[in-house]
């Protein structure tokens, strides 16, 4: 148990952790680059407490507090309603895959402190799934034929996008029964590569509707923490067990090839169109707000914000391998991945 474990669970009462506190937590990249969680520090007394009692306090329903409105131009037609619908659409779809996916961690979790954390994550990604979904609801969409309408619009992303990562991790996970190659693949490939993105989408939304930002905030906090947890299991596993760091390799080059291959960049750049030209509607509200220090959101372009993700994707991938004690070359087909 680590000293940060002892501190939390002293006493009778536990209080929020401060990464998973909703005013304390740091932003997405600097938690996932940066902290150190294990799956004895993230059980499920720590989800009880520091996450459905923390993290959620006031948010549990809807993902944003009562108080942090849907701005009325985000309800009209247009094109920021429709970047929105088409964002968290897509990725209410994505996190239902997550959810249905991790079923297969629990129950090849080789103890009962990964079985608890991924028992949690998956909570996690339902939840996540649902407040995407439920968004859209906020922003307009009809209810009773909500999730008709995200199967339709979202049919060709899943078909393309996420069903070769669904087919790859079920491959690993469930036929395979590689719990560790499994872990890799949700730290390096699933996460690693939809977590800068999500950071993205916190900071756009931020100035134009409260809702849509707290909803992002609190999904990525929950990110930091599956990011962090993963990268310990994976390199506490390799150091006790380094005859498998070969194969776990194998599986980050196979799910990175993968992705290098997923036309994912057509989807984002279309709805990150959409979105400047809504941008530049409503430019009075945006006014001076820098979506990266020192440069202005409305100085950037749909390219610019898909590249600097990118970069994001590329330095949160460096750090956690780093971490892993892992070669970061194996990310770009460098000497460390396998043949």
């Amino acid at each position: 148990m680590t000293d940060t474990t002892r501190d939390r669970t002293a006493g009778a009462n536990r209080v929020t952790a401060p990464e998973a506190d909703w005013d304390t937590a740091p932003g997405l990249l600097d938690g996932a680059m940066k902290l150190t969680l294990g799956p004895e520090d993230c059980d499920l007394a720590y989800w009880i407490t520091s996450v459905a009692q923390g993290t959620l306090r006031d948010r549990g329903v809807t993902g944003h507090h009562e108080d942090a409105g849907v701005p009325e131009l985000l309800t009209r037609p247009g094109p920021l309603n429709e970047a929105l619908t088409l964002e968290f659409g897509f990725r209410s779809v994505a996190e239902e895959i997550a959810t249905r996916l991790l079923g297969h961690y629990v129950a090849l979790a080789p103890g009962i402190p990964e079985m608890e954390f991924y028992a949690t994550q998956m909570i996690d990604e339902a939840r996540h799934s649902r407040v995407f979904r439920n968004h859209l609801v906020e922003l307009g969409r009809p209810a009773a034929t909500l999730l008709r309408d995200i199967d339709e619009m979202a049919a060709d992303y899943r078909r393309r996008v996420l069903r070769p990562v669904e087919d790859f991790t079920l491959e690993v996970i469930r036929d395979e029964g590689d719990f560790l190659g499994g872990v890799a693949v949700f730290a390096i490939v699933i996460e690693g590569v939809l977590a800068p993105a999500a950071e993205l989408s916190e900071r756009k939304w931020t100035p134009l509707s409260p809702a849509t930002g707290e909803i992002s905030r609190g999904t990525a906090i929950d990110e930091i923490r599956h990011l962090t947890v993963a990268s310990t299991i994976l390199r506490d596993r390799l150091r006790e067990h380094p005859e498998e760091r070969p194969r776990v390799l194998d599986v980050i080059g196979r799910g990175v090839r993968l992705w290098d291959e997923i036309p994912d960049r057509e989807f984002v750049i279309h709805r990150e169109e959409l979105f400047q030209e809504g941008m530049k509607e409503h430019a009075d509200l945006i006014g001076d707000y820098e979506i990266w220090p020192g440069v202005r959101m409305l100085d950037t372009t749909a390219e610019q914000r898909y590249a600097m993700a990118e970069r994001w994707t590329d330095e949160m991938a460096e750090a956690r391998m780093a971490y892993m004690e892992l070669p970061v070359d194996v990310l770009t087909g460098g000497p460390g991945r396998p043949a």
